[in-house]
């Protein structure tokens, strides 16, 4: 029995070996792949890098395109009897720059290509290409930069460069190489797999002297590269340069949206940039000024920012409290209590909702607060502002305030929605009361948000109750489509749309006879609310948001000025105006249009990026 088992198993093994030996014999002898490849190894591998995605407005007008360029690349064992001052005079660099960039090419690797000299023009091109049979070790490959035609969007749109080494060095799958360039920052980095296409690979056979003798096998393992998928977006390049007009000499930041889609009509972030300084030979010297300028440029303050929203606040604070159920649109507060002084109205402005909306009356809102608080007379204060603010905090949330909204491009900040470990953790647990937290009622104290935040409160206004993920792409590829279903998806506030209601009468007053008279339009209904946001630093921030027209809006609006005291005269006639743009395609009160455009309220540094 034992002898019988010990004969399987060498029969076993014996078979493996033989398969292996076979399978050998085959790849090293028969095969003439291997045999070319291990024989003469003189296949060259070539990688074709495709032309990476365009991107386009809303109305198909293009906002990112590609210029053709041409890399050089050097295999430092493949170069061979080289007349270094030939190749420095041919392609104009001096001695140093060759012996440094080589020696930077050997440490990465002897036996692998990596790039040498960057983005020869066409022409330029054309005047070395004959010159390269002398230069064995050397060879080009077709590549491009980016060109943005219209000037605009740098924050959103983002810029490419050269991988960096950290995540050259974590790729998961060897796509990459040194020197490759990929999407750094805005769409550019979001859509980083659509864009970049696939890129091919060409095989070709090379003599002991390294002269080309033809594709390898007859192009048989070839493959062609894949230009990179288009990308459509619901930008309106109109509507974005009139907003890049209105903020000259301006810092701030404006985000406009259609409501029922999600879809971001124009997103500034001001002072901005041409996105064309950062394509190209120049790209590392305009880098470096850009981060250096004090205005912070290259912040993103439509996502990045924080601003305490002030008193468009106001808004939530109203719908929170009528789903409550502890007001409805006839509460007055004429006599109550209120440590909050208001703006000199006299006491209609406490009468009722919609007259506390048009007015922005502080000692309303702050009993509306009270009320969601403090209401219960059976508890302790502490125990009733725990319970309230639970209940609170859980109805605003759903507004997409204190977390991250999911738009399609990184960088997006949670803002500040405090909870109850957020007091706890400053006064102790039981320790704190409505008084403590009462700024909130007016949108000052400890909360801060974006101003893609703002225009998204907008947006649930004016579908009363919901939202849709605030998104800057609305299709990919040729069909248009391939949209990932977490950029559509709706999101349910669970308030009433009566309530919303409820309040659009103040609103409208706003502009009609309110806070925002210069805004108002007589031709569209505008329904808006202006807040200042407390700064330690300068000036208050001016804030203005609005949606329009009342019935079926089609676009919700916000818009910060920094340092520029009231909404009213600053945030709200730039809004208005983007809005009588994109609903009339023009613009008919031209003399505020220029009246705007011509005021300054910059400042030397930008307070809300701190």
């Amino acid at each position: 029995m034992y002898d019988g088992r010990k004969h399987i198993i060498l029969f076993f093994f014996l078979s493996i070996g033989i398969i292996y030996i076979s399978r050998l014999f085959y790849l090293q002898v028969i095969d003439p792949t291997y045999k070319s490849i291990g024989a003469t190894k003189a296949v060259h591998r070539q990688i074709e890098v495709p032309l990476r995605g365009q991107i386009y407005d809303r109305n198909g007008k293009i906002l990112v395109q590609n210029e053709e360029v041409y890399n050089m690349y050097v295999t430092p064992n493949k170069v061979k009897h080289l007349d270094t001052l030939r190749f420095c005079r041919v392609f104009d660099i001096d001695r140093n720059c060759f012996d440094s960039t080589m020696k930077v090419a050997k440490k990465y690797s002897r036996n692998r290509a990596s790039i040498f000299k960057k983005q020869l023009t066409k022409n330029e091109f054309a005047h070395v290409a004959d010159a390269m049979i002398n230069f064995k070790g050397f060879h080009f490959e077709q590549s491009f930069f980016r060109t943005y035609p219209g000037n605009t969007l740098a924050n959103a749109l983002g810029y490419i460069g050269e991988i960096p080494r950290k995540l050259y060095d974590n790729q998961e799958h060897r796509y990459y190489r040194k020197g490759d360039y990929i999407g750094l920052t805005g769409l550019e980095k979001s859509y980083e797999e659509e864009l970049r296409g696939i890129r091919g690979v060409k095989y070709t056979l090379m003599d002991v002297k390294m002269n080309d003798k033809g594709s390898y096998e007859n192009g048989s393992y070839d493959t062609v590269a894949v230009v990179g998928k288009d990308l459509f977006s619901s930008i309106d390049i109109e509507l974005q340069k009139l907003a890049d007009s209105l903020f000259q000499n301006k810092v701030g930041a404006i985000v406009a949206i259609e409501p029922k889609t999600g879809e971001i009509l124009t997103m500034g972030s001001y002072p901005t940039y041409d996105p064309n300084l950062l394509s190209g030979k120049a790209f590392s010297k305009n880098y470096r000024k850009l981060i250096s300028d004090p205005d912070k440029p290259m912040f993103n303050r439509t996502i990045s920012a924080f601003y305490r929203p002030g008193s468009t606040f106001k808004l939530v604070q109203s719908v929170v409290g009528l789903q409550q159920g502890v007001i409805n649109a006839r509460t007055s507060f004429i006599g109550a209590d209120s440590p909050m002084g208001c703006h000199g109205h006299g006491l209609h402005h406490m009468a009722n909702l919609n007259n506390a909306v048009q007015y922005s009356c502080n000692p309303y809102f702050y009993n509306v607060f009270k009320r969601i608080l403090a209401n219960s007379t059976k508890k302790s204060p502490f125990i009733a502002a725990r319970e309230g603010l639970s209940r609170w905090r859980d109805m605003v949330g759903t507004f997409g305030l204190g977390t991250h909204l999911g738009i399609d491009i990184p960088g997006e900040k949670n803002g500040l929605l405090p909870d109850l470990g957020y007091y706890d953790k400053i006064y102790g647990e039981n320790r704190w009361k409505f008084s403590t937290v009462a700024s909130m009622a007016i949108g000052e104290g400890e909360l801060g948000m974006d101003v893609l935040k703002l225009a998204n409160i907008m947006a649930v206004m004016a579908n009363k109750g919901y939202w849709v993920t605030p998104h800057l792409i609305s299709g990919v590829g040729e069909d248009n489509k391939g949209m990932k279903p977490e950029r559509l998806q709706i999101h349910q506030t669970g308030i009433d749309a009566k309530h919303f209601l409820s309040i659009y009468d103040g609103m409208e007053q706003v502009l009609k006879a309110g806070t925002a008279r210069q805004a108002y339009m007589a031709e569209i209904p505008i329904l808006g609310k202006t807040g200042t946001s407390q700064n330690r630093k300068g000036r208050d921030h001016a804030i203005f948001v609005a949606f329009a027209p009342r019935d079926n809006p089609q676009i919700a609006i916000a818009a910060v000025v920094e340092n520029a005291g009231y909404g009213g005269s600053s945030s709200g006639p730039i809004s208005s105006l983007l809005i009588e743009k994109y609903l009339t395609r023009k613009i008919e009160r031209r003399a505020l249009a220029e009246r705007m455009k011509n005021t300054s309220f910059k400042t030397v540094a930008a307070t809300a990026a701190n």
